[in-house]
């Protein structure tokens, strides 16, 4: 772990890279062209693309992949090994057979509301917004908005019931 994110051992964390106060990051992580808010932790070999931003006091559990598009507001916490997902029909080519570049697709973009806990394994299609205080299962898929106070599960994730208390 390094007080000063930039200085993490083992990692890749460009300049345009927007740190708020107090970020904690360990090493091993590849970060670039995103923002990441106050005394928000962030755990090996997690990557996070351009255009996605992180809330303060946030935890991004190790191998956590966070892409272009993804908003993830304050107190949202990921488990490891998650995935979230930009594009709904990836190809590698375009209909002449050309490597596609960036002009020849659209970010879908995803939105976690404050206070999320998503579980381990989860994997997060684009296009959906997770509502305050959902929970989402370890392994679950997410290919619909979750609503918030509410805890999703499975594959495709269903309501399970709401969250104690709320």
């Amino acid at each position: 772990m390094a007080d000063d994110p930039r200085t993490a051992d083992y990692s890749r964390i460009a300049p345009d890279v927007k740190f708020g106060r107090g970020v904690k990051v360990f090493g091993f992580i590849n970060l670039y062209g995103c923002e990441i808010g106050d005394e928000t932790k962030i755990g090996c070999f997690v990557e996070i693309q351009k255009n996605a931003k992180i809330g303060a006091r946030a935890k991004i559990s190790s191998h956590t992949f966070i892409c272009e598009g993804v908003t993830i507001e304050d107190e949202v916490f990921v488990g490891h090994g998650v995935l979230f997902i930009n594009d709904r029909y990836p190809r590698a080519s375009t209909g002449d057979g050309s490597l596609q570049t960036e002009d020849d697709w659209k970010v879908v973009p995803t939105l976690i509301k404050k206070g999320v806990s998503i579980g381990s394994g989860a994997v997060i299609m684009c296009g959906v917004t997770v509502g305050e205080r959902a929970v989402i299962g370890a392994g679950a898929v997410v290919t619909k908005d979750v609503a918030p106070g509410t805890i999703v599960a499975g594959v495709p994730a269903r309501l399970f019931r709401k969250v104690a208390g709320e």
